[in-house]
């Protein structure tokens, strides 16, 4: 998707990336909950009309997804492929996902330029040649260390994340020189506490690494589903050294230098709290050993729990977001766990709690005030909206409320990552709109017909309509559909162009919307649920 507004040319993009997904199975709301973390925070900072580089993708080498291809009765490369093109890609165009790339590990862009990273560590004297024996989770393709597993009734070691049983390996590795890195990496995170996100990962990363830091073992020698160790065939790279690469071969890493410079490294890494060490931890390390920047910040957003158990295919708690979508619209999808859940945190997931939020907060709250403000302009105006006349006291406590709201919702969802407050403060607004046409009753005021009443319903509708003219803007990036049926309601594009092109930070600048612009009842936002089909 282009960049929208006027860019700030020569600068660095704004660089976001999700995690590259394991293509071992379709996408479920885990993965969609980072992905649209992700666009609806690139979509405000390219409505601020900054430049903006989205990355996802998939991550598709290592034992797990040679396993799940065999067990499937397919080549890893044609597993892949299958899932990519009928399940990943179609499920973020589905949610109306704006990235800028999509990138696989099966790649050549990619591969070719992992084997240079590792080579030039090599060259370095960062890689030596070593053995393992240790207990390894295939679910996560994580050597996992004796303290962090559990242990079931009969005693046998179970992987803390997939609650299966780990596997002990003993193979020929190459190891990277992790350990030496530990007092580096203590003093960049002192230096900058807002590296990790939210303070509970930091906390966990900070006591991690000063336990001490062993080597990392970066190949493996008993598969061959992987990219080849450069000078030495008969080992594979291992699959999250791989991984995390692709945040910089998918930027041009060797390959295109001028992209590099604009775009590494990311601002942000969105990632699941599962996979905080090997971006706190090693990517740092990693770059730090090739002379590479350091990302700007890694933000680990919590689980989503179904019955008090994370959400994942092998828990068998996977729900697939077209299941919701189906039922309550992409756009309330996107809002919903954005809104119900603290970014950072564990969230629990209930089509109950999805259904009150969607009937309380969209279809009462902001789907009726937009369809009750057309209805009187169209009803009083002939659907051309008045112009202000003399403001009152209730007049400037909404253009109050919405500066709050926009300064609020700049700062959390734009620089915080605080999606919860940002959209709480945009819906406190609509709601003080509610309350201020219950409270200034235009279809009583329209009764008197003099020019003074005229005159003070012209003034309270100019003043609703205005107001859901900069709540389209805020939500644009969030619920980027129903924002733009507001947007054409309203007749704003006629005058004020299109409304990717609406600065949010400039939202509040009150009479934007100019009188005489045509207001039209669409349809209905957020239309009343019917009852879910029950199998």
């Amino acid at each position: 998707m282009a960049a929208t507004g006027s860019e700030k040319q020569g600068t660095k993009a704004f660089y976001v990336t999700t995690p590259i997904y394991y293509v071992n199975d379709a996408p479920h709301l885990g993965h969609a909950y980072t992905t649209v973390a992700g666009d609806v925070l690139t979509r405000w900072h390219r409505q601020r009309g900054e430049k903006v580089w989205y990355l996802t993708g998939t991550d598709e080498h290592g034992q797990k997804i040679m396993r799940t291809a065999e067990a499937n009765d397919v080549t890893p490369q044609a597993w892949c492929d299958k899932l990519v093109e009928e399940a990943w890609k179609p499920l973020w165009e589905h949610l109306n996902i704006a990235n800028d790339d999509f990138i696989r590990t099966t790649q050549k862009r990619h591969t070719d330029r992992v084997q240079e990273f590792v080579q030039d560590l090599y060259d370095k004297d960062e890689i030596y040649k070593g053995g393992y024996e240790g207990p390894y989770c295939v679910g996560c393709e994580e050597f996992k260390l004796p303290g962090d597993l559990i242990e079931a009734e009969d005693g046998t070691k179970l992987c803390p994340v997939h609650k299966r049983p780990v596997e002990i390996l003993k193979e020929e590795n190459y190891f990277f020189k992790l350990s030496a890195y530990g007092p580096k990496l203590l003093e960049f995170y002192e230096a900058n506490p807002g590296f990790i996100q939210p303070e509970s990962a930091r906390n966990e990363v900070v006591n991690f690494v000063k336990q001490g830091l062993d080597d990392l073992s970066i190949s493996r020698s008993t598969f061959d589903w992987g990219i080849p160790v450069p000078w030495d065939e008969k080992h594979v790279i291992y699959v999250w050294i791989d991984a995390l690469l692709n945040y910089a071969t998918a930027v041009g890493y060797n390959e295109n230098p001028a992209k590099f410079e604009e775009t590494f490294p990311a601002d942000v890494h969105l990632i699941g709290k599962d996979i905080l060490r090997f971006h706190a931890v090693i990517w740092p390390a990693m770059l730090m050993a090739q002379g590479l920047p350091v990302p700007g910040r890694v933000a680990a957003n919590g689980w989503l729990m179904v019955g008090g158990e994370k959400m994942s295919k092998s828990n068998l708690t996977g729900i697939k977001p077209q299941d919701l979508t189906s039922h309550f619209g992409v756009d309330a999808y996107r809002w919903y766990f954005l809104r119900a859940i603290a970014f950072g945190q564990d969230g629990s997931f209930s089509w109950e709690d999805f259904t009150a939020r969607y009937t309380s907060e969209l279809a009462n709250d902001y789907g009726n005030l937009a369809s009750r403000v057309a209805a009187m302009v169209g009803k009083y105006f002939g659907g051309e909206l008045p112009a202000s006349a003399a403001d009152g006291d209730a007049e400037k406590a909404v253009r109050d409320g919405l500066a709050k709201a926009v300064a609020v919702a700049d700062a959390k969802i734009g620089e915080e990552l605080d999606f919860q407050a940002g959209i709480l403060a945009i819906f406190d607004f609509v709601k003080q709109v509610n309350g201020y046409i219950t409270e200034q009753e235009p279809w009583k005021v329209a009764k008197d017909e003099s020019e003074e009443g005229r005159a003070r319903l012209a003034t309270i509708l100019y003043t609703a309509a205005e107001s859901l003219r900069a709540v389209a803007v805020l939500l644009n990036p969030i619920m980027p559909e129903t924002s733009q049926a507001l947007w054409d309601s309203l007749g704003a594009e006629a005058s004020l162009g299109t409304l990717a092109s609406q600065p949010v930070q400039d939202a509040a600048t009150w009479g934007q919307l100019p009188a005489g612009a045509t207001v039209t009842k669409g349809a209905v936002l957020f239309p009343r649920l019917e009852e879910p089909k029950k199998d």
